[in-house]
Order: structure tokens, then C-alpha cells, then sequence
């Protein structure tokens, strides 16, 4: 139980896969804009990586690893993350459209969502079981979600200030951005700290 609570409270502040680990950066720069679009979005990234990696250990060590393959690992994980983002895709279009709408061009993207594809290449290359692996993409997702809500909730206050018009626009959002990333470095090292690693 330990261990489960030190990878995920890694994965959520520690290793944060789109603050520290530089991960996912175009939907959280792209869909954090608004608050629903960026909790919808975190929703089906979550749900996406944590059954891209149920679906890609047990290819990668019962399948690809055995056969010598294992250099396919990038090609077939794509394939597999692929398909899981056509599913959810379907999924939103069909029982919620107004997300799927809000959404827009960004949910294709989960496809080519380094940080999904960044879970699954990690959970093996750190030999994490099955079940530490699961636990490893749900935190993973839940850091996304972390990440993606205050920096939606930053971006909105940014909005309504009044600031120098050079720094409207791009240069505000990435000045918010280094410095909401350089808040979560701080958290390296706090894991161990309290389980006294």
C-alpha cells in the first residue's frame, strides 16, 4: 500500500508529467483556456492512459519483450493509444456532444499526446508490475488534471488583469506557465521526505 501511495502521489506532484517531465504541453497550453474544456479534457486523457496501459503491458512483456520484438514497442503503442482515442471519441460524441464540441480538434490530438505515450514507455522502462503500472497511469492522469485546472484557473485570472501590451497574449500564458512549472520542481524531493526514503 506504500508503495502504490508513493507512485501515485509521484506521478500527481513530484513527476508531473506536463510540469516537470515537459509532457502533454499542447493540449495545456491549447485547451486550458476554460475550465469545463480542460476538466473534459483531463477526464479523457486519464481515461485514455490508464487503459492505453492496460492494454500495452501486457503486449510489451507477453508478447513483444518474448519475441525479441521488443524494438516495435513505439509503432504498437500508438497503434493501441489510436484506437482507445477513436473509442473515446465515439463515447463523447454520442452521450456528451457538448463536450465533445468544446473539445473540438484538441481530442484527435490525445493520439499524438506524448504523455499518454509517456506512461506506457515509463511503466515498462521502470518494470513496474501490472498493477503498479495502472496505478503509475491513474496518477499520471490525475497530475494532467492537476496541472490543467489551476492552469486554467491562472490563465482566466491573467485575462481580466491589466498588464504591459507586449505581455498580452502568448507571452503571459508561457511566463505563467515557467513559473506554475517551476512551483511543482519544488515538490521533488517531498516524497521521500515523508516516507523517509
Amino acid at each position: 500500500m506504500k508503495e502504490m501511495l508513493i507512485i501515485i502521489l509521484g506521478a500527481v506532484l513530484a513527476n508531473n508529467f506536463v510540469l516537470v517531465k515537459f509532457l502533454g504541453i499542447c493540449p495545456f497550453l491549447g485547451v486550458s483556456k476554460k475550465l469545463d474544456s480542460a476538466f473534459g479534457m483531463s477526464c479523457a486523457v486519464i481515461f485514455v492512459m490508464v487503459l492505453a496501459t492496460a492494454a500495452t503491458w501486457p503486449i510489451q512483456t507477453l508478447l513483444l519483450a518474448p519475441k525479441g520484438i521488443g524494438y516495435l514497442q513505439t509503432i504498437v503503442f500508438i497503434l493501441v493509444i489510436a484506437a482507445l482515442v477513436q473509442l473515446v471519441e465515439i463515447i463523447l460524441k454520442k452521450y456528451v456532444p457538448a463536450l465533445h464540441k468544446s473539445l473540438g480538434v484538441f481530442l484527435p490530438l490525445i493520439t499524438t499526446n506524448c504523455a499518454v505515450l509517456g506512461v506506457c514507455v515509463l511503466n515498462i522502462d521502470e518494470e513496474y508490475t501490472f498493477l503498479q503500472s495502472l496505478v503509475n497511469a491513474f496518477g499520471a492522469g490525475l497530475g494532467f488534471l492537476l496541472a490543467m485546472v489551476l492552469f486554467s484557473g491562472i490563465r482566466q485570472r491573467i485575462e481580466f488583469n491589466d498588464y504591459p501590451e507586449s505581455f498580452k497574449g502568448v507571452p503571459s500564458v508561457l511566463i505563467a506557465a515557467s513559473i506554475l512549472s517551476l512551483s511543482f520542481m519544488g515538490f521533488s524531493g517531498m516524497i521521500d521526505g515523508i516516507f523517509g526514503l
